[in-house]
């Protein structure tokens, strides 16, 4: 007997080749009806016999096409119309939208045969693709995924582009950047002030440059990179004095695992992330010696790798490279170039040459950050590969607007169950990336057919995300504290909403008493939490430049352990520093002049560094830290100790029984790595201890782990290992950066539910 079913689908489903996939399977199986994209996913109608049907159903649910991601099958049967054939129908669009897009991902192995097959007729093609493969959301302008709502609108097919596009057995169908050296984008070589050069094959010849130590632009598929031959000492340098990117590491692409293998350590779990469709920069550890430059990454144990993700890269890299330097396409700080024009003013003087294409990017999207930790890929940045792939949430929510912070800021949109959280916008201080964060929010309202009934907003009132919040009109705006934003965070990821003990470390956030919060112990949920415990509050010396001198906050710290006896201590610091320098910040300290007081976890990091002598200004945000962490020894060592206070407000983390411990290790000649490793093991220690007496304090046995405090493997790794061994449940966060770009995850679930709190109080008035 034949049954029919009307068979609904959600999730990533379109532009991932669902439909040729579905007419595939119901032809080996005989079946008739039709399949066709909708505003929410996929719809279709299947006719057959039983046994042919329940099949067909389970190969959709468990063998989908690689890239789709089904979130909801639903089906109904339907009496039987005795159809003659299956057939895909043209795209329907609707009132709500629901269909979720694919992020952009690497070129497929079926697309790199043919890349460096002589005989196909795309051999070389820098942009060949497939519905397997290639770029998604930077093209996108509007759903559903059809071409003429992309960037390729402007290139039309040729008459055998144009038949694999219309072939439901091919994998070329609807297939929307389906391009070929005769219908579609090209490549240009030009020099410093734009005009091409006459070069029969730019690529060659972009090589031959890199090799001859030159800085290239590459517009790639999210945006330009500035490129230089990775073992080139001087170019490198070069690169980085043009772009003020004076210290930061800069990431590397390689064109292999086996070339990886020459400079960095890759792990098994590690290759698969490397050579994931995502292609992420990831996180390895340096071998030495390293034949690549020490200028990439100085001061650090790892290099951020990469491998190839678009045809134009395997192509460049199988010009005879170890590896290329990839870093983002900008001045720092600003947004990455993604327009041709944009980008030879905005690189000029950075950039000697400009290897550009016509297909234009729409949205602009970093390579995404991540490393793997304790068994899972943490991720440091969010952005290409990934977004905008949804985090699914326990239950629906009203839609809502998160605003983000101000560093590293990400902005987040939900609807019904799902979170989607931007690519990285970036640091929300100068007008460009404003701006970026601007367009950022209005293209995420349009292709996720999403009109805010709220907005989330961070309390620090000279953020550029809440001043934006704030000019907003018709919408309730909800202010969301920086370090509950943090801890809602990790909720969210694991599908909680119960009371947790949350460790919230960083390196400033705007408390609710206006000062700067950092070293937080929070007891919340998703919709209300208190402060019950905190670092021991002490001066900030120069507010802002403190953060960028680490030496003020040794000094701030050492008063407040020693008082005037800080003069008496043999200290090298207070040999190195103009004394009348250190007078001049300590009656700033002693007077409060412009010397905020925080509570910082961050800047304890920044002031031990500078006490052992490993760094007195930093280069870029959370240097101090990082280098803290990298030089710690592997010795068992024994921690500091410590107090932990009990006042009537919260409990307090006395800093001063660390820093009297650090000192003394000083004194006694101990090297700075073992320093280091105390002080790791101290912060573990304390913050256990701290957990353990709010766990008599209130029945918890559950904590949640965020903040970019957290992004330190050490800190992550052995915090885990320490709260489990002590019973507890650990939670941290995998899907969204620990770090300042998760917090707009934690804003949006934060206001549904501190907006549902207030309802219910009101109604009860």
């Amino acid at each position: 007997m034949k049954s029919r079913y009307k068979v609904a689908i959600q999730g990533i489903v379109q532009g991932v080749g669902f439909r040729p996939f579905v007419y595939q399977q119901a032809l080996a199986r005989r079946l008739t009806g039709y399949v066709t994209n909708t505003s929410h996913g996929v719809d279709l109608e299947v006719e057959g016999e039983g046994l042919e049907l329940d099949d067909f159903i389970r190969t959709l649910r468990q063998d989908p096409p690689p890239l789709s991601r089904i979130t909801s099958l639903e089906f109904q049967p339907l009496p039987p119309q005795g159809d003659s054939e299956f057939t895909i129908l043209q795209s329907q669009a609707q009132k709500t939208r629901s269909a979720l897009i694919s992020p952009d991902v690497a070129v497929c192995p079926d697309c790199l045969r043919e890349l460096r097959d002589p005989r196909d007729r795309r051999y070389r093609y820098p942009f060949i693709n497939c519905t397997n493969c290639g770029p998604r959301y930077t093209i996108i302008k509007d759903i559903p995924y059809d071409r003429a709502k992309t960037t390729m609108a402007a290139f039309t097919l040729c008459p055998e582009c144009s038949a694999e596009y219309h072939d439901p057995l091919n994998r070329r169908f609807h297939a929307q950047p389906n391009a070929c050296w005769t219908c579609g984008p090209r490549v240009t070589l030009l020099d410093g002030a734009g005009q091409p050069l006459d070069c029969e094959d730019p690529i060659a010849e972009t090589a031959r440059l890199l090799r001859e130590g030159w800085v290239v632009a590459i517009k790639g598929l999210g945006g330009f990179h500035l490129a230089v031959e990775a073992v080139q000492e001087e170019a490198v340098r070069r690169l980085r004095q043009r772009k003020h990117r004076e210290e930061k590491p800069l990431a590397l692409m390689c064109p292999d695992l086996a070339r990886v293998r020459e400079f960095a350590r890759v792990e098994a779990e590690e290759e698969e992330v490397l050579c994931s469709r995502e292609r992420p920069i990831l996180l390895l550890r340096k071998k030495e010696p390293s034949p690549v430059a020490p200028a990439v990454a100085p001061g650090n144990q790892y290099y951020g790798v990469m491998l190839p993700y678009t045809p134009l890269h395997y192509l460049l890299l199988d010009q005879g490279f170890l590896a290329l330097v990839l870093t983002s396409g900008n001045l720092s700080e600003e947004p990455i170039c993604i327009d041709n024009e944009e980008a030879f003013v905005r690189l000029k003087g950075i950039a000697d040459y400009f290897l550009v294409h016509n297909r234009d990017i729409h949205l602009r999207s970093d390579d995404s950050i991540v490393q793997q930790v304790s068994g899972s890929l943490r991720q440091l940045r969010r952005s290409r590969g990934f977004v905008p792939i949804p985090v699914f949430l326990a239950e629906p929510l009203a839609p809502i607007l998160a605003c983000g912070a101000e560093l590293k800021n990400t902005v987040c949109l939900t609807k019904d169950n799902r979170a989607f959280i931007s690519q990285h916008v970036g640091d929300l201080e100068n007008l460009e990336t404003l701006h970026f964060f601007e367009q950022t929010i209005e293209h995420l309202k349009q292709i996720l057919q999403i009109e805010p009934e709220v907005i989330a907003y961070d309390l620090h009132p000279d953020y550029l995300s809440t001043r934006y919040a704030l000019e907003q009109e018709g919408v309730e705006l909800i202010g969301v504290q920086h370090h509950f934003a943090h801890l809602v965070g990790c909720l969210a990821e694991h599908g909680l909403n119960e009371k947790v003990i949350g460790l919230t470390l960083d390196g400033s956030g705007y408390g609710l008493d206006g000062r700067i919060w950092g070293g937080e112990v929070l007891v919340g949920d998703c919709g209300s939490f208190e402060r019950c415990g905190h670092f021991a509050y002490l001066p900030l010396p120069g507010g802002a430049r403190a953060v960028k001198e680490p030496w003020r906050m040794a000094v701030s710290y050492l008063y407040q352990a020693y008082g005037e006896k800080l003069w008496d201590l043999p200290l090298p610091l207070l040999e190195r520093i103009d004394r009348s320098q250190l007078e001049i910040l300590v009656q700033m300290i002693q007077k409060g002049i412009n010397s905020p007081l925080t509570s910082s976890c961050g800047r304890l990091f920044d002031g031990v560094a500078a006490l052992i002598g490993l760094r007195d200004t930093v280069a870029f945000e959370g240097q101090a830290a990082m280098e803290l962490e990298m030089i710690q020894g592997r010795e068992v060592e024994a921690p500091y100790d410590f107090e932990v206070l009990r006042s009537q407000e919260a409990l307090q983390i006395l800093p001063q029984p660390i820093i009297r411990g650090v000192v003394e290790d000083i004194r006694q000649g101990a090297s700075r790595e073992r320093i280091s490793r105390r002080f790791h093991r101290t912060l573990v220690e304390v913050l256990t201890r701290v957990c353990q007496i709010l766990r008599e304090d209130w029945g918890l046995g559950k904590v949640a782990l965020g903040g970019g405090v957290f992004q330190n493997r050490t800190l992550l790794m052995e915090m885990e290992a320490r709260l489990r061994a002590e019973g507890f449940q650990v939670f941290s966060k995998s899907l969204v950066p620990s770090n300042d770009g998760g917090i707009s995850l934690g804003q949006a679930v934060a206001a549904h539910y501190m907006r549902r709190k207030m309802t219910a109080v009101s109604t009860r008035r």
